[in-house]
């Protein structure tokens, strides 16, 4: 059987009571989109970190508490700017739909 969440990111191995965890996915017409980028800007929009998404879409990012912007590059898409508030033994998911 396989550990990985449905439709997302495994959790198993992350205390995710000790964690403040901003998760989700990024789409374009319904559709997963693999290797965009989302950044991760703090709350005066300064650089913090960037991963690929997922062939899936999916991202992940461990971040302090506060509030936070989800910058979504992606080729041949608007950029996208998404806010969201992370919290220390939450998960926040996000749904990112670029246009």
């Amino acid at each position: 059987m396989c550990g990985a969440t449905e439709g997302g990111l495994s959790l198993d191995g992350i205390n995710t009571a000790k964690e403040a965890i901003i998760q989700g996915v990024v789409t374009k017409g319904g559709q997963p989109v693999g290797n965009a980028y989302v950044r991760l800007l703090d709350k005066t929009g300064e650089f913090t970190a960037e991963v690929p998404t997922s062939a899936t879409g999916h991202f992940r990012f461990f971040a302090g508490d506060g509030q936070w912007t989800l910058r979504t590059l992606a080729p041949q898409a608007k950029t996208t700017d998404t806010s969201v508030q992370a919290a220390q033994g939450s998960i926040a998911e996000v749904e990112i739909a670029l246009a």
